[in-house]
């Protein structure tokens, strides 16, 4: 089949949606540089913050939570579905889409009910399992579904049939060579290059009780030539960290590059979403997974595959103490044999090339239409 001219993405609300949308956009930018990406979003996502800067045509439609139980809620859903799969489709006609392509989020289903009332292909990426409910409700229209993980289609039935294609990663991530580029990355943080260092990020809204352990352990870390990036979250109180300490503890709060960070890093220590999964594995960092604990364990499911698999180590949030810490993190980063060892599996495991697959995957379906 000829190029694709036009593509509709959807998906909103929170990074994990909106980082694989935008690093698929990149790929189809960079297959044709003619083609029209139209990105469906609502007023009050993180889309807003993400999706305009990026260069890409960012359509407001109103979007509504989905209930997850039989109430009220869900009885207004019909009529307000209804109106937000009519502005999405009046997107889809304008801008002449020849397919849709969701990512999750609620955003998504106006934009899978308005390519099926139109018989266009429709094609699912979906990184948790279970699958998000968004995500659940597009498969009723489509069989074109896409997984991040190999582990996804054994746990759940509904992507028994799903393709794995990997994460759809940002160049600079997918390509990142660490090594050649940890000298650059330690100065432009203020770190030195002969200590190992510890990155301590919890994704983007930070999460306190890794903030607090990581701050309880400052001393003992440092006085083992332990260096620590540790980017707090821009939502989190900032956590107090001891002054004087004999060797460099930089705090941000938040950081835009993440792979300056990791290039940066020998282990890194943070939550055990998706994408974070998707990106330390693809570039072979070592990591201490603390998944968050007040969830159905998708993230505890996101990680365990790449631990299993040696490329990391998991903790429970409840076990994550400064002492904890001290036994586990001072032994580990100053064993370059048993890093080098970790960081193999993982690369092993990761994937660097989920945007090249996801856009064939997307070929094949528009193709069968």
């Amino acid at each position: 089949m000829g190029p694709l001219r036009s593509v509709v993405l959807c998906g909103g609300g929170t990074g994990g949606h909106i980082y694989p949308l935008l690093a698929f956009a990149d790929c189809l930018r960079r297959h044709d540089p003619g083609v029209r990406i139209t990105c469906l979003g609502t007023p009050k996502g993180l889309e807003n913050e993400l999706i305009p800067p990026a260069g890409y045509d960012l359509r407001q439609i109103p979007a509504y939570q989905l209930p997850r139980s039989i109430n009220m809620s869900l009885v207004r859903t019909p009529d307000r579905m209804w109106k937000a799969a009519r502005a999405a489709g009046q997107v889809v006609d304008e801008v002449g889409a020849q397919v849709v392509v969701g990512f999750g989020g609620y955003v998504s289903v106006p934009g899978y009910l308005a390519a099926w009332r139109r018989d266009l292909p429709i094609v699912i990426h979906e990184v948790n399992v279970p699958p998000g409910v968004a995500n659940r409700l597009g498969m009723k229209f489509t069989k074109n579904v896409a997984v991040g993980f190999p582990h996804q289609p054994a746990q759940a039935e509904a992507l028994r049939d799903a393709r794995v294609v990997g994460v759809p990663l940002r160049r600079g991530i997918a390509g990142l060579d660490r090594a050649a580029n940890a000298a650059a990355a330690r100065a432009h943080f203020g770190l030195r290059p002969d200590l190992p260092v510890l990155f301590v990020a919890g994704g983007s809204q930070g999460a306190r009780s890794i903030n607090l352990a990581v701050a309880g352990a400052a001393k003992e870390l440092a006085r083992n030539g332990v260096q620590v990036l540790h980017v707090m979250g821009a939502r989190n109180e900032p956590v107090p960290i001891p002054t004087d300490l004999p060797v460099p503890y930089v705090t941000l709060p938040y950081l835009s590059q993440m792979e300056i960070g990791y290039a940066a890093a020998d282990l890194m220590l943070g939550r055990g979403g998706a994408m974070t999964c998707a990106e330390v594995a693809a570039i072979g960092l070592p990591t201490i997974y603390v998944p968050y604990p007040h969830s159905n364990q998708e993230q505890k499911r996101n990680a365990l595959p790449v631990v299993e698999a040696g490329g990391g180590l998991l903790v429970d949030d409840a076990e994550l103490t400064p002492a904890w810490l001290e036994r586990t993190v001072v032994p580990l980063i100053r064993d370059p044999h048993r890093l080098a060892a970790m960081g193999a599996a993982a690369a092993a495991y990761g994937r660097r090339d989920g945007d090249e697959a996801l856009l064939n995957f997307v070929y094949e379906a528009v193709a069968a239409k």
